[in-house]
C-alpha cells in the first residue's frame, strides 16, 4: 500500500516515534491501545495538541482532521472546557456518588434533544449501545437485533457482526458463533432488500440499530428514504428503532441526526463530542423504555433490565467537560455550524473538482463538516454502502492520506474519515488541497503506483 518514497519520508522525520513504537510492541499487544490507531509502518507518537494542531514526538506539527476519533468538535483542549475541567480538578475527580453536575447536563441534553425522555450516563459508546440494545430485548422481549452491515457500534460482543470485509465472515476470535443466529444485517440504502430481512425475522425482532451516517465504514450518507422507511417499518411492527448517535450527535446539529433527518427514534446513543474530550457514552430514548433500568423495580418485584454504568460514569471531570462544550455549542451554534459547514462543503468540492481534472476517478462522501475521499475503480463506481466502500481502491486512499502526513503535515488517521473543527479555517482547507494538488502531479496517486 505504501511505496518507499512516501515511507522513507515519514520515517525520516519520525525516528523518535519508530523507536517509542518499538518499545511499545514489548509493552502493550501489537503496540497499540486500540486497533483502528495503528498503521504502516508505525503509528507516530502524539506530545501535545492545540487547537487545530497536533504534535508528534519529533515535533511534527499536523493540521488534524481525526480530531480525536472525530469528538473534537471545538477543536483540542478549547479554554472554555480547559477553564471548566481546571475547576472540577480542584473539587475532586470520581465521587462515586450522584453529583449535581450530571444533572444539570442531562437536563440540557433534553433540551436540545426532546426524545431523550431518560438518560444514562456510561464511559464509552460501546457501553451505550449494549445497553440501548439489552434495554430493547427487555422491552420487547424478544431476541433478533437487526444492524446495517458495515456498521460500527463498538466493541461489545452482541454488535461485532458483519463489520468488516467480506461482512460475511465471523469478526475474529473470541466471539461465539451462535451468537450470529439473533443478528440480522441489512444491506445500508437498500430499502427493499432490508425489509425483506426483517419480515424474515418479524417474530424474534427485538430492535434495529444503526448510524444515519456510516462513519468507520466509509462515511456513507443516507437515502432520506432508507431511514424513513426503516422507522415507518419499525413503528408499523411495533419494533424498537435505536439510532447510533455517537459519531452524528451535536455534528451535523445541535440536535444530531434526529432533528436534520426528522427522525424519532426509541433509543438512540450518544458519545464522542457530547464528552468535551473526555470518556463518554449516553443511552437515551423513550421514558417507557429507560424505565426499565429503574432500580426500584427490584422492590417490586418487577424484572430489572441491568445497565449499569461503569465505575467512572458521570464522573465530575466528564461531566464538567461535556457540560462545558454543549453550553458552548449551544449558545454559538448558529456560527459554528455554519462555519464547519462551509468549510466542509468547500473540502468536499474543492476535492472532488481537483481530481476530476487530474482524471483521476473519485468520490467524495459526506454530509455537513464530515468527508472522505473514495477513489473508484472498475469493481465500484458509486458509493452507496460499506461494501462500495471496501471495495474501492483503499491502496491509493491509504497512499493519499501517508502522503499527506509525510509531505504536507496533513493528518488523517488513514483509510478513515475527516472531521472538521470550529478552529479550522478557509486557510487549512485551501492547504489540504494545495497539498492535494502536489500528491497528484508528482503521480504517486495513480492505480500503478498502488498495485
Amino acid at each position: 500500500m505504501l511505496d518507499s518514497e512516501i515511507g522513507i519520508s515519514y520515517e525520516d522525520k519520525t525516528q523518535a516515534s519508530k523507536r517509542l513504537f518499538h518499545k511499545a510492541t514489548k509493552v502493550f499487544a501489537g503496540g497499540i491501545n486500540h486497533n483502528i490507531r495503528f498503521f504502516k509502518p508505525y503509528p507516530f507518537f502524539s506530545k501535545w495538541a492545540k487547537g487545530k494542531n497536533l504534535c508528534d514526538v519529533d515535533d511534527n506539527e499536523y493540521t488534524d482532521y481525526w480530531m480525536g476519533h472525530w469528538s473534537l468538535i471545538l477543536g483540542h483542549s478549547p479554554p472554555t472546557v480547559v477553564n471548566a475541567l481546571s475547576q472540577q480538578l480542584r473539587n475532586g475527580t470520581l465521587y462515586g456518588t450522584a453529583n449535581d453536575i450530571s444533572l444539570e447536563f442531562g437536563e440540557l441534553i433534553q433540551k436540545l434533544m426532546p426524545g431523550a425522555e431518560n438518560l444514562r450516563f456510561s464511559s464509552t459508546g460501546s457501553e451505550a449501545t449494549m445497553y440501548a440494545v439489552r434495554l430493547a430485548r427487555a422491552k420487547s422481549h424478544k431476541r433478533v437485533i437487526a444492524k446495517i452491515i458495515g456498521g460500527w457500534h463498538g466493541f461489545n460482543t452482541t454488535l461485532m457482526q458483519s463489520v468488516n470485509y467480506p461482512f460475511h465472515d465471523q469478526e475474529g476470535a473470541g466471539l461465539v458463533a451462535e451468537e450470529e443466529q439473533f443478528v440480522k444485517s441489512l444491506p445500508f440504502n437498500d430499502l427493499d432488500s432490508s425489509i425483506k430481512i426483517l419480515e424474515s425475522a418479524i417474530d424474534d425482532l427485538a430492535c434495529i440499530i444503526l448510524e444515519p451516517i456510516l462513519g468507520g465504514a466509509g462515511c456513507v450518507t443516507p437515502d432520506l428514504g432508507y431511514l424513513k422507511g426503516l422507522q415507518e417499518f419499525a413503528q408499523k411492527n411495533d419494533i424498537l428503532l435505536i439510532l447510533d448517535e455517537i459519531v452524528t450527535g451535536f455534528r451535523l446539529s445541535i440536535g444530531g441526526a434526529s432533528q436534520k433527518y426528522n427522525l424519532k427514534p426509541d433509543l438512540f446513543t450518544l458519545g464522542k463530542i457530547v464528552g468535551g474530550g473526555m470518556p463518554i457514552g449516553i443511552v437515551c430514548g423513550k421514558k417507557e423504555v429507560m424505565s426499565l433500568a429503574d432500580p426500584g423495580l427490584i422492590k417490586e418485584n418487577q424484572a430489572r433490565c441491568n445497565i449499569g454504568g461503569g465505575t467512572y460514569s458521570c464522573n465530575p471531570m466528564t461531566m464538567a467537560a461535556g457540560l462545558a462544550t454543549i453550553n458552548y455549542l449551544n449558545k454559538n451554534r448558529d456560527g459554528i455550524y455554519q462555519k464547519i459547514n462551509e468549510l466542509g462543503a468547500k473540502a468536499r468540492t474543492g476535492l472532488a473538482k481537483l481530481f476530476r481534472e487530474a482524471k483521476i476517478d473519485v468520490e467524495v462522501t459526506g454530509e455537513g463538516s464530515l468527508f472522505l475521499t473514495h477513489f473508484l475503480n472498475n469493481k465500484v463506481r458509486s458509493i452507496r454502502n460499506a461494501t462500495d466502500a471496501a471495495i474501492s481502491d483503499l491502496g491509493l486512499l491509504y497512499r493519499y492520506h501517508m502522503g499527506l502526513i509525510a509531505s504536507h503535515q496533513i493528518f488523517f488517521l488513514p483509510l478513515k474519515m475527516g472531521a472538521i473543527s470550529s478552529v479550522h479555517t478557509d486557510i487549512d482547507i485551501a492547504h489540504l488541497l494545495e497539498g492535494t494538488r502536489l500528491l497528484v502531479n508528482s503521480g504517486i496517486l495513480t492505480s500503478e503506483k498502488a498495485s
